[in-house]
């Protein structure tokens, strides 16, 4: 394996509280980055981590009473494989949906 050249690699994480959101997102980077020629590997989905926070309803009358609330992150991985500078040119002026945030590592 260390004969091998490197290839360029850029590993795309993308966080976002709407599944449909990151879902919508990843499909737009992997038809952008097929357009250019490159490879892909994934949406690989990452675990999604809950968050639940529980508000008492009233502070007096009814104190043991509580509502619970639930926030989810889900998280989506991207490998571009074999990219080239039209396809990291094409990655860096995609707009994505407002809601999703990507992180771009080479």
């Amino acid at each position: 394996m260390a004969d091998q050249p490197a290839t360029p690699r850029i590993r795309i994480r993308l966080k976002a509280y709407d599944h449909k959101v990151i879902d919508q997102s990843a499909k737009q980077i992997i038809d952008t980055a097929l357009r250019t020629g490159a490879q892909i590997a994934g949406p690989v989905p990452l675990p999604t981590r809950r968050s639940t926070f529980t508000v008492v309803k009233s502070p007096h009358v009814y104190k043991k009473g509580g509502e619970a609330f639930e926030m989810r992150v889900h998280k989506r991985l991207i490998d571009i494989i074999g990219a080239t500078p039209k396809t990291i040119d094409s990655l860096q002026n995609l707009s994505l949906p407002a809601g999703c945030d990507a992180e771009i590592r080479m």
